[in-house]
């Protein structure tokens, strides 16, 4: 299953230097993955989770399989991409293929990095990414509502639905504001999603902050931080300049490198559970002697679906489930051990996975 976070960033703000880090670091994990392609514009990287780690020493695994996010480096990001300035229309249409926006701010000084603009003004940049694909979804609805004319006359049931929701986006997109600002009821989430507008998209504020400041932040990468709740975002702090020298690393050095930067962790490893996050995805396992697997799903997946993650048999020939919380299974030291605990639950049909359960489908074939 796999979920994209489309990388975007004014020229010179760290995104190149980042996504390097991620290729890095997908091309080191490709190795041990021969199933991973690269290509230039794409990094699939390995979602980090230390639940993995345990399982697969409890069920004694002979191998690990982590699940994976998709980061795509989108190029064209300049003013007046939204009418095809520099690579704008490739830009728009790069937008649209990705589940999630990741947008690389600079929030660090330096005198030899020329600004585009100019000025560090991190703020002002997330403003011109939004204004472009805000001013795509305007030109986008104009026509479709245009579009729409003939069926409203004849009270197609489903084109007025589909001309509110456009008229609620535009009104929120003419006072200057995203359409993911529109509050949509639930039995309009499905047609307002095929509305696919660009400004509807998940938007993960990223703050390219100097070294010293990767550990606690700094003033433009807080008035990103502001900005980004204002308007229902996310924000991750991040110092691309340290992450490429940790992708050159081994993990015991990385491990050292950290410490010695007063930093718990590698801030691609945050940027990635934020893009998770954001796209609100949960992980389930399966463990057993040949491997530990982590699969990513939608919170709120039933468990047939969460077998179709796996292979489209076990969604069509499910029978049932068991399922062991990961808590249960790690605190009484695996599989057997809970089942005799009677921690091992037998889940149907209409079962809504849960984050980190173990799981074993039983299906017809």
């Amino acid at each position: 299953m796999g979920f994209k976070m489309g990388i975007v960033g004014l020229p010179n703000v760290g995104k190149s230097t980042l996504f390097n880090a991620l290729t890095k670091t997908a091309a080191a994990q490709a190795a041990n993955f021969p199933f991973c392609t690269i290509e230039p514009n794409v990094g699939e990287v390995a979602v980090p989770d230390i639940r993995l780690d345990k399982l697969a020493e409890l069920a004694k695994s002979k191998q690990i399989i982590p699940t994976r996010m998709t980061f795509v480096d989108i190029a064209g990001l300049v003013k007046g991409a939204s009418k095809g300035e520099g690579l704008g229309n490739q830009f728009l249409a790069n937008i649209r293929e990705v589940d999630a926006i990741a947008h690389v701010l600079r929030c660090f000084e330096d005198g030899d990095v020329t600004h585009v603009e100019g000025r560090v003004n991190p703020v002002e940049d997330a403003e011109v990414i939004e204004t472009e694909l805000m001013l795509a979804d305007l030109e986008s609805i104009e026509k479709r509502r245009a579009g729409l004319v003939r069926k409203l006359k004849g009270n197609d049931k489903e084109a007025l639905q589909q001309d509110r929701l456009l008229a609620a986006a535009q009104a929120v997109l003419e006072e200057g504001k995203p359409a993911r600002m529109v509050e949509v009821s639930d039995e309009d989430a499905r047609a307002w999603k095929n509305l696919q507008l660009l400004t509807t998209k998940p938007i993960l504020f990223v703050c390219n902050v100097d070294e010293g400041s990767a550990s606690s932040g700094n003033d433009h990468a807080f008035a990103v931080e502001a900005m980004a709740a204002e308007q229902g975002a996310a924000s991750v702090v991040i110092s691309a300049q340290i992450e490429e020298e940790i992708s050159q690393l081994d993990a015991d050095e990385a491990v050292m490198f950290l410490e010695e930067m007063g930093l718990d962790e590698a801030g691609l490893d945050r940027l990635i559970r934020a893009g998770y996050d954001l796209l609100h995805l949960q992980t389930y396992f399966t463990a057993g002697p040949k491997e530990a697997r982590a699969w990513t799903i939608r919170q709120g997946t039933l468990a047939p679906q969460a077998a179709g993650v796996i292979h489209g048999d076990f969604e069509k020939g499910f029978i049932r489930a068991e399922t062991i919380a990961y808590d249960d299974y790690v605190s009484l030291g695996g599989e057997q051990a809970a089942k005799e605990a009677g921690k091992m639950r037998a889940e149907g049909k209409s079962y809504l996975v849960k984050d980190g359960d173990v799981l074993h489908f039983l299906f017809n074939t």
